[in-house]
């Protein structure tokens, strides 16, 4: 594709997501109430060449691309970048992305280091069963990754209330009610992808190896993850965890996601055959 590799499609969307990250200090200065469309088009643009990067990785390999680090870095980013741009259709929720747009910069600058990128030999090619169990479950990551970043707003918000009503007046930040209900949404949209993707893993396992359950790690870590994702939706239901307790297991569940991800995919049998 125009010569370029995928790592190369990679490195444009960094740049781009660098680019609105600079811009993010406008608008964390002037407010995240007011439209704003400039730092939704360049995580667009960054989005297209990144989908180009994983498109390229996919077809090279003949399945989804979450192998070594790099790709599961590089899937990752594209889950949350992804969701953001569906969610940032609706005005009152393009603000997320002024909070994104570092995410991923963050997480497109430590993708790239070359040690990330091992490669092994080519798989055999998997048929659509487990790509889409592996889609789905990236999904729900980048989901819980955007409900992640409206907590954190939320937490910015309730310490201004608390303590400079002035500051978070002139912040201009969303209303700490409305982000409370953005985090809550975006938690059940990641958790029903997460459940589905769970479901189509354990089909294709009893069809792969006649059983849909084993004591392989990274089944074990993907249910134990379910599992702490439920318990927080089950609290704030009842409601027995909600504001500032509720944002901080939101963050909690999800940099343990992110530290531990690839830890357990290592040993994994069924993950790396």
């Amino acid at each position: 594709m125009f010569g370029l590799t995928d790592r190369n499609w990679f490195s444009l969307a960094v740049a781009c997501y660098g680019v609105g990250a600079l811009y993010s200090v406008l608008l964390w200065r002037r407010g995240f109430r007011r439209d704003d469309w400039v730092l939704y088009s360049l995580l667009a643009v960054g989005a297209l060449t990144h989908t180009s990067a994983m498109f390229l990785r996919g077809f090279s390999i003949d399945r989804c691309p979450i192998n070594n680090l790099f790709e599961a870095s590089m899937f990752i980013s594209w889950t949350i970048v992804a969701s953001f741009l569906v969610l940032g259709t609706w005005q009152r929720l393009r603000f997320l992305g002024a909070f994104a747009s570092p995410l991923l910069f963050a997480l497109g600058v430590f993708a790239l280091f070359p040690m990330l990128d091992e490669r092994g030999p080519k798989p055999a090619f998997v048929h659509g069963w487990e790509s889409l169990h592996a889609a789905l479950i990236l999904l729900a990551y980048g989901a819980f990754g955007l409900s992640a970043l409206a907590a954190l707003m939320y937490l910015s918000q309730e310490h201004n209330l608390k303590f400079d009503k002035t500051r978070a007046v002139l912040s201009l930040l969303p209303p700490i009610q409305r982000l409370e209900k953005v985090t809550t949404a975006l938690l059940w949209a990641g958790f029903g992808l997460l459940t589905a993707g769970l479901i189509v893993g354990a089909w294709w396992l009893q069809q792969q190896q006649g059983y849909f359950l084993s004591g392989d790690p990274k089944v074990v870590w993907s249910l134990a993850v379910w599992s702490a994702y439920l318990i927080l939706l089950i609290l704030h239901w009842r409601p027995l965890a909600g504001g500032r307790r509720f944002a901080y297991g939101v963050i909690g569940v999800f940099a343990f996601v992110l530290l531990t991800f690839w830890s357990t995919n290592l040993p994994s049998a069924i993950h790396n055959p």
